[in-house]
């Protein structure tokens, strides 16, 4: 049996290599816009090159839903799966469940952002190859600050007046569709994403802390998201609590905003030919809520992995090295305005023609804050949930933000149960 085993593997190596024989491989996509489109185009080269296949499982855009199902399919040892696209928090929480990539990387890890890598790297094990990353920005209308002759705010409470200022006199002259600011609010990643950035510019820590500490329940932090709170139903609609990353860009791409914040992809489809507001936007870092205080844009970017119950592990892992190369990076750059994790690229003259936005991106990635999914482990997505929870209540006028951060340090104790 073990010769023919061996002799079985050998036949199939060889038959692969001269692509007589091709593996059926799959992998997710929660991609948005034309982000599919482009990743079909990937995988139609990649297919050209390799023999191989590939289908794209359709996931639905939240993160939060995308995360339940993965661990759903990974505890049943689903074999219909070979690469998935995983968040930069996920890698501490699902290690087990996939391949180390060290090995098969150890060509190309060193072209990768450091801190990136580090992420994905759990117990010395790469859990996931980086595809790109991620930091949002406060994306303005330039045309309308210049109109109404003001800055480009520095802080939230700037960014508030500007936005009150130009919604009301866009109002008064015509479009009653005008709102000053838009952002992800609805109970999901993205409203931790958001209140952290509004938390951790205002001196009120980073929830969880690197050591362990929960430091949440603060005056600072309670500030900050009070602050927020007055923007639902005055510069925000009331609808905001239910918005996503696509549901924001909605509002802003059809011209109703002056403000959002959001990921670089939006950046690409703002101007495109069909977008009311081409040429009339810019972006800057996010304002601060505290004088003396940094900006803080989340660190955020997917990863490929590929599953352990994959039935060709070897055709997955080099799916998930093409994905990831310099040509295929630089190319998505390009196309979609993603920001590389490979360093090299933020200096290549080609990505600075097409996409400007992108060598300007460098420093914020440096400044990123992470969300305390190294802290929390395997807790990370429980702690985000009541953490996103305790916001929510607070935006939707169920407490002030003193009394459910201060419910939400009990909680976040009790999980922790003495160590993470």
């Amino acid at each position: 049996m073990k010769a023919k085993s061996f002799i079985a593997a050998l036949l199939t190596t060889t038959l692969l290599a001269s692509g007589a024989f091709a593996a059926n491989l799959s992998i997710v996509s929660g991609d948005t816009g034309n982000g599919r489109e482009f990743l079909r185009k990937q995988l139609d080269r990649f297919e050209k090159e390799t023999g191989n296949k590939v289908s794209i499982v359709a996931m639905p855009a939240n993160s939060s839903d995308n995360f339940g199902q993965y661990r759903l399919w990974l505890a049943a040892g689903n074999t219909d799966i070979d690469v998935y696209r995983t968040d930069v928090i996920w890698a501490p929480q699902l290690a087990d469940q996939f391949l180390d990539l060290k090995a098969a990387a150890k060509d190309v890890i060193d072209q990768h952002i450091p801190s990136i890598i580090e992420s994905q790297t759990v117990d010395g094990k790469l859990v996931a190859l980086p595809m790109f990353t991620d930091a949002p920005a406060l994306y303005y209308r330039k045309d309308l600050l210049e109109k109404y002759k003001k800055p480009v705010p520095k802080t939230w409470d700037e960014m508030a007046a500007t936005a009150k200022e130009i919604q009301d006199a866009e109002r008064t002259a015509g479009n009653k569709s005008m709102y000053g600011y838009v952002f992800q609010a609805n109970a999901y990643e993205g409203l931790t994403c958001n209140a952290l950035e509004w938390v951790k510019s205002s001196g009120g820590g980073q929830i969880v802390e690197a050591d362990g500490t929960i430091s949440i329940n603060n005056p600072d932090a309670a500030a900050a998201i009070d602050r927020a709170k007055g923007w639902v139903d005055t510069i925000s609609p009331k609808g905001v609590l239910a918005y996503t990353e696509e549901e924001a860009r909605g509002i802003w791409q059809t011209g109703n905003s002056v403000f959002m914040r959001n990921w670089p992809y939006a950046y690409a489809l703002g101007g495109s030919s069909d977008s009311a507001i081409k040429g009339k936007f810019d972006v800057a870092p996010l304002p601060v809520g505290k004088e003396g205080q940094n900006s803080a844009a989340t660190l955020g970017g997917w990863n490929l992995a590929v599953s352990k119950y994959s039935k060709a592990p070897e055709e997955a892992i080099k799916l998930a090295l093409f994905l990831g190369s310099p040509e295929q990076q630089k190319e998505r750059a390009i196309e979609l305005a993603s920001m590389p994790t490979i360093k090299a690229l933020y200096d290549d003259k080609d990505i600075a023609a097409a996409q400007p936005l992108i060598p300007n991106w460098k420093p914020v990635f440096e400044s990123s804050v992470p969300r305390p999914s190294a802290p929390t482990k395997v807790k990370y997505n429980e702690v985000s949930n009541m953490f996103w929870s305790a916001v929510h209540d607070t935006l939707s006028g169920n407490g002030t933000a003193a009394e459910n951060l201060e419910l939400l340090e009990a909680k976040l104790t009790e999980l922790q149960g003495g160590s993470w």
